[in-house]
């Protein structure tokens, strides 16, 4: 090697071997400060205890009670008047039917129309509840996510369809009712109905 060659080659050797010095540096710290965070956790959560819960891990009876009977109806719709489930103000119910959002002073008639209409094809339908998940409860408020499978019949096929119902529960004269739900399927499954 020539020795200009040698003079440009020694200052990029030396910053590599700073940059490699520098690196050996900053992991050092790096677990420095992750063991000091990591033994510092549990300090932490001795001195900013979280809030105290009024809620178990998820709802009860009587919070179950608008839910299970709105399941009821909808799977027994014809003939049947719609339970008070729903609060009487601020109701929000988002489904798969249209026009999809149903709010305002009367929510729960149009929601129960577009139900009818959506459904009236539809026979045999049942429901079943998973556990829920993501209870939550603040005061006369509570909020749950239900996974939930509905199987029914329609014209020439029978199907499941799973999805989760998230509901906002409010407590009004000492009952629970729902004032918003959302409606998500994930999946429905279709098959024809066996001929006799």
């Amino acid at each position: 090697m020539q020795k200009g060659a040698r003079d440009a080659a020694a200052p990029r050797a030396l910053y590599f071997r700073w940059v490699e010095e520098s690196m050996k540096v900053a992991s050092g710290m790096r677990r420095a400060f992750s063991l000091l965070v990591l033994s510092g956790l549990p300090l932490s959560a001795q001195i900013l205890p979280s809030p105290p819960s009024d809620t178990p891990d998820g709802p009860n009876e009587a919070m179950m009670a608008p839910v299970t009977a709105l399941a009821r109806y909808m799977a027994h719709v014809d003939g049947a008047i719609l339970p008070s489930v729903f609060a009487d103000d601020g109701l929000v119910i988002v489904e798969n039917f249209p026009p999809y959002i149903f709010n305002g002073k009367h929510a729960a008639e149009h929601w129960a129309a577009g139900y009818r209409k959506h459904v009236e094809r539809l026979r045999e339908l049942k429901c079943d509840f998973a556990k829920a998940h993501d209870f939550d409860r603040s005061g006369d408020r509570a909020y749950f996510v239900l996974p939930t499978t509905w199987r029914g019949l329609q014209p020439g096929s029978q199907f499941e369809e799973h999805g989760a119902w998230a509901f906002v529960l409010t407590k009004s004269s000492g009952q629970w009712r729902i004032i918003a739900y959302g409606w998500g399927a994930n999946d429905e499954t279709d098959w024809p109905m066996k001929t006799p």
